[in-house]
């Protein structure tokens, strides 16, 4: 036999789950935890391996931590059906500030990974308004700064972003969602992914669940109650309240604790103060609440030591790393700035490029255009010509006209002339006729008159010589005579009436003629003044609606103006408060949950997670203990 032959070594397969990624080991059957966890932290590069842990489910179906002083074989582990044993990497322990105490990168990046999973999972506690924030931030993450053409609606549609008590709680769909994270995101200055990572744990930090490990406890009076074991210490919780601790007990204050079956005793560095008790539902459960209390413990009071070398050494390379880390990203900024000038110079020199391109084209276009510019001139002079000649002709022709109108305009006006000396020629004879019309009229009447009497006369004469002469015969020989003489008489005298009168209706008629002829020039002039007015009041109407329109355009602009300045005047008010006021009329008041009612009453109380631990250790060690007792 070979003296160099190897023994054959008995392995069995572990599978370590973290919260990005898978790793399958290969281990001895007499591996502790300890060689487990010192081969998991050796992969992903963790060095702060004191807040993490391994998290197993039992044989019995408990929740567990990996013992690192054991054998992995020997903690009672579950086989899984492909053959592994599985464990999964967690956070055991949180720092009280991250930003002072988490020095890798790695290690940000776990927790970050971790406390994103509890808050969607609603482990700890988030509300709506912090919820879309932290989003904002892991998006971040996940795709780096705004960009406006790599963004696209939609794209964080298949993304778990919000816990599904959030999305439940608001009639909103998952654009309106989307919409409000964006809108956070955008606000984002350009980062790199740990620090995103550290301003979403600075804001996780701050929330009430945040670091706390819950476990179910009864005191001496048998009160349900929640104990809350902390980075800083111990909170008594009501067991419908994990938000608000009912009372606390910090690291320093307590010396010793240890537990008995289900009881458990905290004992206090003050001795005049009593331990206080609490019952557990399982001793499985006391055993994970000593081991996380002596873990916390130590890191309390190791952090109000001084820093050991390796820590020294952590933070001086990381802190290197960071400047290393600044100045390659001042690097980048700056060359991406050039970068990005260089691209508008080239984009601007296109632009002119084109533009003096275009403008050639233009040039071309009216050179070409004033050739054809130039021949149509040509043509047209020629055509001019031809029409200047026509012009003369058509000149000459009108001159000669112009003289036949000249001299028939003359020929008019003297005619116009005669005219008018007949018509006062007329005018006078007309005049003349009238007043000899009158004196004939008079003349008429005058021997009408004396005809009337001569008749009378005559018929008395008559009369006395037939009643002288036949007496007999009287009555019908003088109506006979009568009837002659008056029908003699009508006679001349109606031929007298009728000469004398015609000429006077010939008159009137003459005179009606002028007057109508009178009438109608003053009813052309006063068509002429109608019409006159008529395009007056016309022009003064349209200047009268220019004005209108004027007045209305500058009101119009006034009234945009004053839109504008208000819009850009408005101040932008607190984020968080925007979004609440935002979605609160959207809230389905009965998918609130219990934790959602009392974080409303806390936030209206103006309590935080700070105030509330400040305002429950003023009281004294003693008090706090008989405030417990008395639950």
């Amino acid at each position: 036999m070979s003296p160099f032959r190897s023994k054959k070594l008995r392995v069995y397969p572990v599978k370590v789950i973290t919260f990005d990624s898978e790793l399958e080991f290969e281990l001895e059957q007499r591996a502790s935890g300890q060689d487990l966890f010192d081969l998991v932290c050796r992969t992903i590069g963790l060095r702060e391996y004191w807040y993490f842990g391994l998290q197993y489910v039992d044989s019995r179906g408990h929740v567990a931590w990996l013992k690192m002083d054991k054998k992995v074989k020997d903690q009672r582990m579950q086989l899984q059906a492909n053959g592994f044993y599985v464990f999964s990497f967690y956070a055991k322990y949180f720092p009280e500030n991250v930003s002072e105490e988490l020095i890798q990168e790695i290690t940000q990046h776990l927790f970050f990974l971790q406390v994103k999973q509890s808050i969607l999972s609603m482990d700890i506690y988030c509300r709506p308004e912090a919820s879309v924030l932290l989003a904002s931030y892991a998006v971040h993450v996940q795709y780096g700064p705004y960009d406006a053409e790599t963004y696209k609606d939609g794209m964080l549609a298949g993304v778990d972003l919000l816990p599904k008590g959030v999305t439940d709680q608001y009639q909103m769909t998952p654009k309106m969602w989307e919409e409000r994270i964006k809108t956070w995101y955008m606000d984002h200055e350009p980062m790199t992914r740990d620090e995103v990572e550290m301003e979403y744990l600075k804001i996780a930090q701050d929330l009430d669940m945040y670091g706390v490990n819950y476990f179910p406890i009864t005191n001496k009076n048998k009160t349900k109650l929640w104990l809350g074991v902390t980075a800083v210490g111990l909170n008594i919780y009501d067991y419908h309240n994990k938000l608000t601790p009912k009372t606390t007990f910090q690291w320093n204050e307590i010396r010793h604790v240890s537990f008995d079956d289900k009881k458990f005793t905290i004992r206090l560095v003050d001795a005049k103060v009593s331990s206080f008790i609490f019952y557990s539902q399982d001793l499985h459960i006391n055993k994970m609440i000593l081991d996380l209390c002596k873990g916390n413990h130590d890191l309390y009071m190791r952090r109000r030591k001084p820093d050991t070398m390796e820590i020294q050494q952590m933070k001086a390379q990381a802190k290197e790393e960071k400047q290393r880390r600044q100045l390659e990203r001042t690097k980048f900024l700056r060359e991406k700035k050039l970068r990005e000038k260089a691209e508008k110079d080239r984009y601007e020199l296109e632009k002119r490029l084109e533009h003096l391109q275009e403008e050639m084209r233009m040039a071309s276009d009216a050179l070409r255009r004033s050739e054809e510019t130039k021949e149509l001139y040509f043509e047209k002079s020629r055509v001019n010509e031809e029409q200047m000649q026509l012009t003369e002709c058509k000149a000459n022709h009108f001159k000669s006209e112009m003289d036949r109108l000249r001299e028939r305009q003359m020929k008019i006006e003297r005619e116009k002339l005669e005219l008018e000396k007949k018509i006062r020629d007329a005018d006078y004879f007309v005049h003349q006729l009238t007043v000899e019309k009158d004196k004939r009229e008079a003349e008429a009447e005058k021997l009408r008159k004396e005809l009337i009497c001569a008749k009378l006369a005559e018929r008395e004469a008559t009369a006395r010589l037939l009643n002288f002469l036949n007496r007999g015969r009287k009555n019908s020989d003088e109506s006979l005579i009568q009837t002659s003489s008056i029908n003699v008489c009508n006679n001349s005298s109606n031929n007298i009436v009728t000469s004398i009168s015609t000429p006077s209706l010939t008159n009137s008629n003459s005179a009606s003629d002028i007057n109508e002829t009178a009438g109608g020039v003053e009813l052309t002039a006063n068509d002429l003044n109608l019409n006159h007015d008529d395009s007056q009041d016309e022009f003064e109407t349209k200047e009268f609606i220019l004005t209108d329109s004027e007045m209305e355009q500058i009101t119009n602009e006034i009234e945009r103006s004053r839109l504008e300045y208000m819009k850009k005047s408005k101040q932008v008010q607190n984020q968080l408060q925007t979004l609440r006021s935002e979605i609160e009329l959207l809230k389905i008041e009965e998918n609130q949950t219990n934790l959602d009612i009392l974080s409303e009453a806390q936030l209206k109380a103006g309590e935080t997670k700070y105030s509330t631990l400040k305002k429950l250790k003023s009281g004294s060690t003693k008090a706090r203990v008989a405030f417990f007792e008395e639950l």
